[in-house]
């Protein structure tokens, strides 16, 4: 599994970019390879305020339907609107064109909670 190193993620498997105040969130390859083919994504609106550990979308595969949980807490500032029309984004490139949203953090030291790239890796081999 890709685990890039300079983000952090969550035990929920999302990965976050930290860009200043900013989180640019996904999910991680160990997600969507789980999930298998991602057919559709139920994607958060622009504006609405998450709280860290709820749920603010959904992924349905042809295996499943799993819901995405906010790594941060924060509003969301921008969302990657051409996941509606291509989802599969999620399978060939989590890490990059597959980017779900950004939120404004509006509590950073959620940061320290999440994992660092080893920490992830342990918790996926685990």
């Amino acid at each position: 599994m890709n685990v890039p190193e300079g983000l952090r993620y969550s035990t929920d498997h999302e990965w976050v970019q930290i860009d200043g105040e900013v989180a640019k969130i996904g999910i991680t390859d160990y997600a969507q390879d789980a999930l298998g083919d991602v057919v559709y994504i139920d994607l958060p609106a622009t504006g609405v305020t998450v709280v860290s550990g709820a749920s603010f979308g959904e992924v349905e595969s042809t295996k499943s339907v799993s819901d995405l949980f906010a790594p941060i807490s924060g509003e969301i500032t921008a969302v990657n609107d051409e996941l509606a029309d291509q989802p599969e984004r999620l399978n060939t490139d989590p890490y990059g064109d597959g980017w779900i949203c950004t939120i404004a953090m509006s509590n950073p030291d959620e940061i320290d909670a999440l994992l660092d790239a080893d920490g992830y890796q342990t918790l996926i081999d685990g």
